[in-house]
């Protein structure tokens, strides 16, 4: 993917502890528009990143992940299509400071992240406070973070995350399809969804604000030594 126009790919010497060139310039240096940006976390093989590139030719979709095998897909579909709208970033989302300033994200999409279910990892849940706390400081006041997952565990753990630091909840369902929740935005199906619907499993959504000036921290219960 070194020779694909819409992907970025640092070195961990280009970033760790470091501001990316593309910090704050990626609507002048990498889009070339004016639209906002949205981010798709963990983003796999990119079905949603394209797909709601497709959808919002007015917004401007940016896939992250480390897997450069599984990016590659979206990547080259969005190419033949000429999604101008698209790129992806292969980065650890731990860095994710630097590449972005303040107010420069529109939204944030976590589709069936690794729920991390051993207690002590649950730092590595990208909806932790630690994880909300980066995103914090370059989503917009208006901006809001989606979560779709199969994971009853990770759901729960995100509602006592917001519910512990009073942040506002504008959309939740325990069971996307089955309850005819999902419009044509939420209805977009990533591989792995496919893969765990045939198995039964329901899923769950979560839309919410971390527009809070305070500091998010975890749940008393949730905090391990």
């Amino acid at each position: 993917m070194s020779t694909y126009p819409n992907v970025v790919q640092p070195s961990f010497e280009e970033v760790f502890g470091k501001e990316h060139p593309f910090k704050g310039n990626w609507i002048k240096d990498f889009f070339h528009n004016d639209h906002p940006i949205v981010l798709e976390l963990g983003c796999g093989k990119g079905e949603y990143t394209v797909g709601l590139a497709r959808k919002y030719p007015d917004k401007n979709f940016l896939g992250i992940d480390i897997k450069g095998a599984r990016m590659w897909k979206g990547a080259t579909r969005s190419l033949e299509e000429k999604l101008f709208n698209v790129g992806f970033l292969r980065t650890r989302i731990e860095f994710i400071q630097s590449f972005f300033t303040r107010n420069e994200v529109s939204e944030i999409w976590i589709t069936f992240p690794d729920p991390q279910l051993k207690r002590l990892r649950a730092k590595k849940r990208l909806t932790s406070s630690g994880f909300l706390n980066k995103y914090r400081e370059f989503l917009t006041p208006e901006g809001f973070v989606h979560l779709k997952t199969d994971s009853r565990e990770l759901y729960d753990y995100t509602l006592r995350v917001i519910e512990y630091n009073h942040l506002e909840i504008l959309d939740k369902t325990e069971d996307l399809y089955g309850t005819s929740r999902a419009d044509d935005i939420l209805s977009i199906r990533t591989h792995y969804e496919t893969l765990f619907m045939n198995q039964g499993f329901t899923i769950k959504y979560l839309r919410f604000k971390i527009n809070t000036e305070a500091p998010l921290r975890e749940p008393p219960e949730e905090i391990t030594e």
